[in-house]
């Protein structure tokens, strides 16, 4: 019994716990949107590119553009193809 721990100091463990379990817990929330995003984003690529398979090749032309033309050049091209 001597050795054990005196109930503030317990407590204060217990505190360092809880704290610290609630930090894992709200990084694995954060993970798991962060993740539910994607998938969101994802879905909504494959349905846009089979509802319309015109999107795909508009999306392959600006990508090309973009890596012919640089970052800067690019923009009055993205600016002038959405008009």
């Amino acid at each position: 019994m001597a050795n054990s721990p005196s109930l503030p100091e317990r407590l204060k463990e217990s505190d360092d716990d809880v704290f610290e379990l609630i930090e894992d817990l709200e990084r694995m929330i954060e993970d798991v949107e962060n993740i539910s995003v994607l998938l969101s984003w994802m879905s909504y690529d494959i349905v846009t590119l089979r509802a319309n398979p015109e999107v795909g090749a508009s999306m392959r032309h600006l990508e090309e553009a973009y890596r012919k033309k640089g970052a800067e050049k690019n923009n009055s091209e993205i600016i002038f193809v959405f008009q």
